[in-house]
């Protein structure tokens, strides 16, 4: 059943959403649009529709290009696809240290010098993300994978022809990382474009790939460089890499439904509908007038025109421009997005009759949490008004709409959308209408006219977003990016040294391999049993991974004391189930404690935190090792970093109630 006949098929009131684009006794109600300039500026009195003045007729109704997942389906071989390339990409990176020794040697080089090779492959494969994401916005997730695809693989080819440490470092390391991003962004967000019901599931069968790449390429690459040298065996890589290609292709993206305003209005309703509309529009209007005469208000509860848009980018963040629940919901004035708290003071101060505000608070939070209880709040129009797929109309606008990736809120979010109030407060289009931020109508001439641009609007607008740094006002991102940075700093240590410490200290080649895989089958178990425990109301998804980081840092830093295989293979597991708490836990504890609209930003900045800290973490220990000829200090250090990680995060709780008091306090109105 193709999407639009799935759409008929809900029911009204399934499809029954609050707004308004018609005209009333004498008057056009028109929509608060974004354009490039001004995201949130009043339309004028000449717009309708999802444009400015240009659009096709003066009656012209809101519209919006909505993703509807098909929660199964071709769904399924979009999570094997992505499955496969999370087994090639993770695969070759966490059993990179294998190549370290051979490197050494036929360079005649130190481990601090060799160290960089593997650091910068992981460091860019993590640094470049956002900007990865920016050009999947625009282009699509399979068109990057495939190029993605092509470029590591031929930067690992090349690397056969390597005469220096130091070109290793450019065309392994930074090329072949930015290519291995390429594949990895795609291959984890796609799989959550395509599910709603079952995105926990899928997201996690599809992540399961990273366990079972490192459990098969550690032994594998142990065999290639026994049987081959090393350049040959980053040949075979590459021949791995160049498969992905094949997988992205699967990566089909889906047609976006258009939605619009029904053209059928009962008679009955259709009174009633317009004189609650020019009440509540004289409601709106006196006030407006009452604050611009100068009521002592703070700033972001204000009616606003104009807002700032723009960024270092040139154009807003993403949260400066409507939804398109927003858009539907048709109100002519803008109150600038505001606290849960700015919204209950703006009730208490305001004749108790905040009607006009057709915007659910906790879902506009920006300073605190957005899993409050979402207040219900009434629109301008009371009587639901029912949407239909643009298709099943035969007037069509001259610009087509377009959805990207990342004008949606809960793009990074792997979790169980039952876990946000968003959704469980909503229908199911409801919800998607809510998380769906509406492109410009430049952005849309851009996708249509097919010209090309240097930094075409989608890449600015997704990059503005990811890399917002207004977010560093808050103490809870700080703390999380600074844990983040930590964490990746103790991170890939063991999956390079792990092995060669055992092998150094008594224990057999062929076991000692093993190792590494031991920490790949613990990532899996980790990761399902990270997401059993973390979906029980009870348990704090916070202190899960506290527990976890201190576990796996502390064991870390007393990995050394015995060489037994039990004591070993205790000390991986442990590590890895560690760290697949870590990567399973992170989304939900951003929409937690900053909130789900806040979620591209901070996974935007959290990129950039953590592959600093994975560029920095491999040549930190390489360059002890070197001072002190063992690598206890080594595995010391990379414990301890971990620990501290964990260590900084424990009192977030209380950090984050005090930001969002704070927050409060600052929104109250001045006496």
């Amino acid at each position: 059943m193709s999407l639009p006949d799935r759409l008929s098929c809900i029911p009204d009131k399934d499809l029954a959403f609050c707004g308004f684009s018609q005209e009333f006794h004498g008057f056009t109600m028109v929509h608060r649009v974004a354009t490039d300039e001004r995201p949130f500026e009043t339309p004028s009195s000449d717009e309708s529709g999802m444009g400015r003045s240009d659009s096709p007729s003066d009656d012209s109704e809101p519209e919006a290009a909505l993703v509807v997942p098909p929660d199964g389906g071709w769904g399924w071989v979009v999570v094997a696809a992505s499955f496969m390339c999370n087994f090639v990409v993770d695969g070759i990176i966490f059993s990179g240290g294998s190549l370290l020794d051979p490197i050494q040697k036929t360079f005649n080089a130190s481990k601090g010098q060799v160290a960089p090779v593997n650091s910068l492959l992981s460091g860019f494969y993590l640094l470049v993300g956002p900007f990865v994401s920016a050009l999947a916005n625009k282009y699509g997730f399979r068109l990057v994978t495939i190029i993605g695809s092509v470029l590591a693989s031929v930067a690992f080819a090349l690397s056969y022809y390597a005469t220096s440490v130091e070109y290793l470092y450019l065309v392994y390391g930074i090329v072949g990382g930015i290519g291995l991003c390429m594949i990895y962004m795609p291959a984890v967000l796609v799989v959550g474009f395509y599910f709603e019901r079952w995105r926990a599931l899928a997201t996690g069968l599809a992540l399961c790939g990273s366990g079972v790449g490192t459990f098969v390429f550690a032994p594998l690459t142990k065999y290639l460089l026994s049987t081959y040298d090393w350049n040959t065996t980053l040949v075979i890589h590459a021949g791995f890499i160049l498969l992905c290609v094949v997988f992205g292709a699967l990566f089909r993206p889906i047609k976006p439904v258009r939605v619009t305003l029904a053209d059928q209005v009962e008679e009955d309703d259709a009174s009633r509908r317009h004189e609650e509309a020019v009440e509540k529009l004289n409601s709106m209007l006196k006030l407006h007038s009452k604050l611009d005469s100068g009521i002592s208000m703070p700033p972001e509860m204000r009616f606003t025109n104009k807002v700032s848009p723009h960024t270092w980018m040139g154009v807003a963040s993403n949260t400066r421009y409507p939804t398109a629940e927003e858009v539907f919901r048709g109100s002519n004035s803008h109150i600038s997005r505001r606290s849960s708290a700015t919204a209950g003071t703006l009730k208490n101060h305001l004749a108790n009759k905040p009607t006009f505000i057709a915007v659910p608070v906790a879902e506009k939070d920006e300073q605190e949490d957005s899993n409050s209880n979402i207040d219900n709040v009434e629109p301008l129009i009371a009587s639901p008004v029912k949407f239909v797929t643009r298709d099943a109309r035969s007037r069509r606008s001259h610009v087509d709409l377009v959805a990207r990736p990342f004008y949606r809120d809960d793009i990074f979010f792997g979790g169980s959308l039952a876990r946000l109030p968003q959704y469980t407060s909503r229908t199911s289009m409801g919800y998607h209408l809510a998380v769906t931020h509406v492109p410009t109508q430049e952005d849309a001439q851009e996708e249509t006219s097919g010209k090309c641009k240097l930094c075409p609007e989608a890449v600015q607008r997704a990059l503005a977003t990811m890399l917002d740094v207004s977010l560093f006002r808050s103490p809870t991102f700080v703390i999380l990016a600074v844990s983040g940075f930590f964490t990746m700093l103790g991170f890939f240590v063991p999956y390079m040294y792990v092995a060669k410490r055992a092998e150094d200290n008594g224990m057999s080649k062929e076991t000692s391999v093993l190792l590494v895989s031991a920490i790949g089958i613990a990532n899996i178990m980790g990761r399902v049993a990270c997401g059993l425990v973390s979906s029980m109301p009870k348990v704090s998804p916070l202190w899960l991974n506290n527990i976890a980081l201190s576990a796996g840092g502390i064991a870390t830093m007393l990995s050394g004391l015995y060489f037994s295989d039990f004591y070993q293979f205790g000390y991986c597991t442990i590590f890895g189930l560690a760290v697949a708490c870590f990567a399973s836990l992170r989304s939900i504890l951003v929409v937690e404690y900053i909130g789900l609209e806040q979620l591209t930003n901070c996974f935007g900045l959290f990129l950039l935190f953590q592959g600093f800290g994975a560029l920095l973490g491999g040549p930190i220990a390489a360059a002890l090792m070197d001072l002190t000829n063992q690598y206890d200090i080594s595995f010391y250090v990379s414990g301890g970093f971990l620990l501290v990680s964990a260590l900084i995060c424990y009192p977030i709780d209380y950090i984050s109630r005090w930001e969002k008091a704070r927050n409060k306090l600052a929104a109250s109105p001045k006496v």
